[in-house]
């Protein structure tokens, strides 16, 4: 081995050593509390800086001074993590979503006190504590990692882990102090941290915003350990750590030169890209969000703003009157004004993909930083084969070339949500910061300039107004129309909107698509209002930072990207550097306890939104008077709903009466038109268990077909079958004889067949009203929405003043009508049921009896999956017994 190769080989095993504890700190504080720890690299950095306070500035010895900051601080900074900002929100039930953004929010107060503390300079005197020697960092790191496999394998402390990371619940119910369990893992993950921190800052510039950065990238190896072998963490952090340093011997030379540098520089931020891509999903197992009801959904951001909430007209005057401002009194030196409108429209990209569409981005700033690098090529003429454009012909060149690359984001998205989804975006976002923004072979010597005409602060600002504008105007009618409605859908229930007939993937890619667009936007105009690109305004903390802010105003408010914008601004202009990185930061940190700001305001009563197109009964055409159920050629029906004048209203087969399920008329069998919906030969394996073992079933127009048995019986994985959302291992699914096995939910509800849940997927952000309407737009006979809703809704007996309410906190019966006229406004042939009468007094589920029996009689197809005997025997027209995955009778 040659002398440099060994150097080398040394220097790497130094940053891989390091790395290791990152990814012990991480699994550790993972396995125990459920919370992927983004703030270790801002606990590292703390440390790192007390350190040196304590020994450059204070002049204490290296050694009392190491154990002051390793063993007091640095578990203290855990402990009060865990009682102050992670306890709390496990206690409010908060999901790992939740938690990342209270982890985010340690992180960027961390880096905003940091910087208000001792500055943003660069620091080249940290104190070394383990010498040059990388063998002994390295040992030190393999010592950590046996002592915690040590203490997990043969202490009280480790056996109580293991307890708490495969069921947090029933190690409680065992009388095992969970909390405390908790507590020791963010003791011991924050004194990795700190250990990783003076490790590393004799090594790297010591500044509150490079080394978090770095550490957080250095997540790979916990990714790749998958989040619970030690041992892989280790050999991955050694790995990388070595296979960066040798890459640094080679200079090649044309354009694969400054790619082998930039590879030199950043191997562990590829390897986060690749394993964020490539791991399965993080998120599974462990820690107080493991298991338990609804653990399922937690993963997911928390709503905005309710239905209904609108921000009031004489506060966007007043925010009209604080933009003006700047314009009267500011002189003719705006300079730091030009900036916030910009911002604002980079943060209006969040509202869009996270405040509506619900989806975790932690790279826009990316987005942003693109839009500005490629708004100044476009202008200077550097792109190949164009001439210089002009700058507004280039910076909407630039937003029409960004926009596409949204699909880096957009398209991971699609089978990835909370966790998995942060750390693709975050990756995504490092990787273009890294290998793009900072590269000097496209940015050395790149000046932006300003478009003709718009020289001047005041003109350039008046321009940046317009874009605000505009960009308010295209978000708003967003979020109004249909297509809002879908994302709010997606947000708040996925699963639900896909039954609705929401096509989620190509949602999904529009909002990443157009939050990209808008993020160009702002990036091109931030970088012509200060006549620079600058790649630091655009790295990976600063997007962490406008998420938060984001975030704490109100991801689904139109006002919150203003006044985040010009928080941010206003606070760094007017105080020393990091006073908006600290302020956002502890709000984001008590996200869990804190609601968003812009909530807070005061909010119109309940009331349309809208005029429906409403026709008098007695004016209806017989096409409009077709019930929601009713499929043309499947003869008619009796009359439901008061759909022709004098029949009784839809509301007195609701009405509460006395009656019992029974007293729905007895069904009557006899000859019928052949089934639709066909399931032939399914077969479905988890694992070695086989849930359905060569199941028939044929669901025929005009008749309740009911699947009862125990518990465990396939019941569900028959129905999931039927639905789309399970796809089983043989078998097919057929309607009218066409396969269907492989459509997804969404296309099957289209096709005709819809779907309610076991609980009610119905989306709370949406009025009852909207929620119905969703239905009509996007299910099987999308033609007149307005009339196939209102329909629904008189049907249901949802036609007063409840249709304008939030479908939030409404009673178990009003819900499960919500949800069947939800799947009804959309006119299906065929009816899944997932158990409709769970939660239901008996006057409910008598009225639930009628509705079901005159839809049948209507001819639809109906399949109740149902505990429910007197339910059953009052409605079904065949009864089968699902027992061991196979149908009895």
């Amino acid at each position: 081995m040659s002398s440099l190769t060994y150097e080398l080989f040394l220097a790497g095993l130094a940053v891989g050593s390091a790395a290791a504890l990152t990814g012990v700190g991480l699994i550790v504080t993972y396995r125990a509390t459920g919370v992927l720890n983004l703030a270790h690299g801002a606990v590292a950095m703390v440390c790192a800086y007390v350190l040196r306070q304590l020994v450059v500035e204070w002049g204490w010895p290296l050694g009392p001074a190491a154990c002051v900051t390793l063993l007091l601080v640095a578990p203290g900074i855990g402990l009060v993590l865990d009682r102050a900002v992670f306890r709390p929100a496990a206690l409010s039930g908060a999901g790992p979503a939740r938690t990342l953004v209270a982890s985010i929010g340690v992180f960027v107060l961390l880096v905003g006190g940091a910087a208000l503390l001792w500055g943003g300079g660069a620091r080249a005197d940290a104190p070394v504590l383990l010498g040059d020697d990388p063998w002994a960092q390295v040992a030190v790191a393999v010592a950590v990692a046996c002592a915690v496999g040590a203490v997990t394998r043969w202490t009280r402390l480790g056996r109580e882990l293991r307890a708490v990371v495969d069921n947090r619940e029933l190690a409680v119910l065992g009388g095992i102090a969970a909390d405390r369990v908790a507590a020791a893992g963010w003791a011991f993950g924050s004194f990795t941290a700190g250990l990783t921190g003076v490790l590393l800052a004799p090594h790297v510039r010591l500044d509150p915003y490079g080394l978090p950065l770095l550490v957080v990238e250095v997540i790979a190896v916990a990714v790749v350990a998958r989040m619970r072998s030690l041992p892989a963490a280790v050999g991955a952090a050694l790995a990388l750590g070595v296979a960066q340093a040798q890459l640094t011997r080679f200079h090649p030379g044309g354009w694969a030169g400054p790619l082998v540098q930039a590879l030199g520089a950043n191997l562990f931020v590829v390897a986060l890209l690749v394993a964020a891509l490539a791991v399965p999903a993080v998120g599974a197992g462990g820690g107080r969000d493991a298991g338990g009801p609804g653990a399922a959904g937690a993963d997911v951001l928390p709503r905005g703003t309710t239905a209904g909430a609108r921000v009031p007209p004489g506060l966007w005057l007043c925010v009209a009157v604080a933009l003006a401002l700047p314009l009267g009194f500011a002189g003719a030196d705006l300079r730091t004004s030009v900036q916030v409108p910009a911002l604002a429209v980079v943060l209006l990209s969040l509202v869009v993909v996270t405040g509506r569409g619900g989806q975790i981005s932690l790279g826009q700033a990316a987005y942003a930083g693109l839009g500005a690098l490629f708004t100044a090529l476009l202008a200077a003429g550097r792109v190949p084969g164009l001439p210089p454009l002009p700058e507004l012909v280039a910076l909407g060149a630039a937003v029409v070339l960004v926009a596409p690359l949204g699909l880096l984001t957009g398209w991971p998205a699609i089978r990835r949500r909370g966790l998995a989804l942060a750390l693709v975006t975050l990756a995504v976002g490092v990787a273009v910061s890294r290998f793009v923004l900072a590269q000097p072979y496209a940015t050395a010597g790149l000046a932006v300039e300003r478009p003709a005409g718009f020289l001047t602060d005041r003109g350039y600002y008046l321009l940046e107004l317009a874009a605000l504008a505009g960009a308010l105007a295209a978000v708003a009618a967003l979020r109004r129309g249909r297509t809002g409605r879908a994302l709010a859908a997606l947000r708040d229930h996925e699963a639900g909107a896909e039954a609705a007939g929401v096509p989620v993937p190509a949602l999904k890619v529009l909002a990443f698509v157009a939050g990209a667009a808008l993020a160009a936007l702002g990036g091109g105009l931030l970088a012509m209002g200060v006549r620079a690109f600058d790649a630091a305004a655009f790295d990976p903390v600063r997007a962490l930072l406008w998420f938060a802010a984001v975030l704490v105003l109100g991801a689904d408010s139109l006002l919150s990207p203003l006044l985040a914008a010009a928080l941010l601004v206003g606070l760094d202009a007017g105080a020393r550097g990091g006073a908006a990185a600290a302020v956002i930061g502890l709000l984001a940190a008590l996200t869990t306890r804190v609601p968003p700001l812009t909530s807070l305001l005061p909010q119109p009563p309940p009331g349309p939104r809208r005029p429906w197109r409403r026709r008098p009964d007695t004016a209806r055409p017989a096409a409009a008077r077709t019930a929601p159920g009713h499929t043309p050629g499947a003869g008619p029906g009796p009359d439901r709903g008061g759909s022709a004048p004098g029949a009784p209203r839809a509301t007195a087969a609701l009405a509460v009466t006395k009656a019992p399920a029974a007293a729905a008329a007895p069904p009557v069998a006899g000859a019928g038109p052949p089934p639709r919906l066909r399931a032939v030969g399914l077969v479905v394996r988890y694992g070695g268990v086989t849930a359905l073992d060569g199941v028939h079933l044929a669901l025929t127009p005009g008749r309740v077909t009911a699947l009862v048995g125990p518990n465990g019986a396939g019941k569900s994985t028959l129905f999931h079958c039927l639905a789309g959302t399970v796809r089983p291992a043989s078998g097919q699914v057929t309607l009218d004889g066409a396969d269907i096995t492989r459509a997804p939910a969404h296309a099957r509800t289209r096709l005709g067949v819809a779907r309610t849940f076991q609980e009610p997927a119905l989306f709370p952000s949406l009025t009852v009203e909207e929620n119905v309407r969703l239905g009509a737009e996007r299910g099987h006979l999308r033609t007149a929405p307005d009339t196939a809703a209102e329909q629904a809704l008189r049907l249901l007996g949802l036609d007063g003043p409840v249709r304008h309410h939030p479908a939030a906190g409404l009673p178990t019966g009003v819900l499960r009508r919500v949800e069947l006229g939800r799947a009804l406004a959309g006119r299906p042939h065929t009816l899944l049921l997932d158990e409709p009468a769970a939660g239901l007094d008996a006057r409910e589920t008598a009225a639930l009896a009628r509705i079901l029996a005159a839809l049948a009689a209507d001819g639809t197809a109906v399949l109740v999956v149902e505990h429910d005997p007197d339910l059953v025997a009052g409605i079904a027209h065949t009864v089968h017994v699902l027992e061991a995955g196979r149908i009895l009778t």
